[in-house]
């Protein structure tokens, strides 16, 4: 049995998908029964659980052998660091005692020490937890997520526009969560002693120059960049519903992916395209809105 934590976002059903159709037992774990359904109906079980409470979570993690580990978001209004650092702490918690034999943690391209920079440090101290205790770890660093494009989805359809941080045609690496599912699922069923950090991006890097295009494509209309300057970020983030501490660390690492992002030399390269992902997200997504 594999236990898929954040088994209802991007990345979690996706690993959980993955699992299925190579006929693996999977439990998902989600804080609602209800937001799993569709993995059920694929043959999925679902566990009730707050990743937040090691107890709960340990129950959980028992019935299974291997687990995948993701991280969640805090809630942008919080202090989004100090947030991910408890569930983080919570989390590595639960693995003692749980007696599983292999778990793959998902991390990011970048990931570093330091203080107040978001996923970058939060994700490190993630690994550094998993290295120091005894259960067998593999580490998923992954790209930027091409899901995290979805939100511009509505200003591309109605405004032609899509906003960015990034300049127009900065190239960074990008990756579906499907292909991250898949990867995934990989590394959970390679043997117990098998651990490595395992960087996955898409099939070539893309800048928000390329993703523009890829609506005007799926959307049939002209849509451009609309690149937010350095000197207006912290502002932007809390108009965006950002807490003071969120939005200091989201703009501190926005900036450290300009200033030096993390371009492993061989990295395992999905074949979801950032061309494909947005077309099938304006399918499913944008005809419900028309």
């Amino acid at each position: 049995m594999h236990i898929i934590l954040g088994g209802t976002g991007h990345v979690g059903s996706g690993a959980a998908a993955a699992l299925l159709r190579r006929g693996e037992a999977v439990t998902v774990v989600t804080r609602d029964k209800a937001n799993a359904a569709h993995l059920a109906e694929q043959g999925a079980e679902v566990a009730e659980a707050d990743v937040r409470d090691p107890e709960a979570l340990r129950k959980v993690l028992r019935q299974g052998r291997r687990a995948f580990l993701l991280n969640p978001p805090a809630d942008p209004a919080t202090d989004t660091d100090a947030e991910e650092q408890k569930t983080v702490a919570a989390i590595v918690t639960a693995l003692a005692g749980s007696g599983l034999e292999k778990v793959v943690a998902e991390s990011t391209y970048g990931a570093q020490p330091g203080e107040g920079i978001g996923d970058l440090s939060v994700l490190y101290g993630f690994e550094q937890k998993l290295k120091a205790q005894t259960i067998p770890a593999s580490i998923i660093r992954a790209a930027y997520y091409m899901s995290n494009w979805d939100q511009a989805l509505e200003t591309a359809r109605r405004d032609g526009i899509i906003n960015s941080f990034f300049p127009a045609d900065f190239r960074l690496p990008m990756v579906a969560p499907q292909d991250l599912g898949e990867a995934a699922a990989r590394l959970l069923l390679e043997p117990v002693a098998q651990t490595r950090v395992h960087y996955v991006e898409g099939p070539k890097r893309y800048s928000p120059a390329d993703v523009a295009r890829a609506f005007a494509e799926a959307l049939g209309k002209e849509v451009r960049v609309v690149t937010t300057p350095q000197e207006l970020w912290l502002e932007t983030y809390q108009q965006l519903g950002f807490s003071k501490a969120a939005a200091r660390s989201y703009a501190r690492m926005t900036a450290a992916t300009l200033d030096g992002p993390m371009q492993p030399e061989d990295p395992e390269r999905g074949k979801i395209t950032l061309e494909n992902y947005v077309a099938a997200l304006v399918e499913k997504k944008g005809a419900l809105a028309m």
